[in-house]
């Protein structure tokens, strides 16, 4: 099965990026699943490499790169990106500056698209 989260919200001050991450990080870990995370809006942030958080705190940096050891994708919306002064020099490793076009083709592929 092939799933597409797609995230539109900043990494902090709501949960909603950290829920879908903890869902694709589960999904990530089942057999015959991959898991493609596309960040949009706000949510181009969660890919910005060096987050510093208090301890005891989530890292939805950490968490991106769990879902692509296990396999998965992470594209962020370029245009997302450029509005936020983000570079691909940014971002951690495994995930990519990304196109409309891009997410489009992803969510076709899908078996199924998760928004949070």
């Amino acid at each position: 099965m092939k799933v597409l989260v797609v995230l539109n919200y900043a990494p902090y001050g709501s949960e909603l990026s950290y829920n879908g991450l903890r869902l694709a990080g589960s999904l990530a870990k089942r057999e015959g699943t991959s898991v493609d995370v596309f960040l949009a809006g706000d949510a181009a942030s969660c890919a910005r490499d060096g987050q510093k958080v208090p301890s005891g705190y989530y890292n939805v940096g950490s968490m991106l790169t769990s879902v692509v050891r296990r396999g998965g994708r992470v594209g962020v919306c370029g245009t997302c990106m450029d509005a936020r002064g983000m570079v691909e020099a940014d971002l951690i490793e495994g995930a990519k500056r990304s196109t409309l076009d891009e997410w489009t083709t992803w969510t076709l592929a899908a078996d199924k698209v998760l928004v949070f």
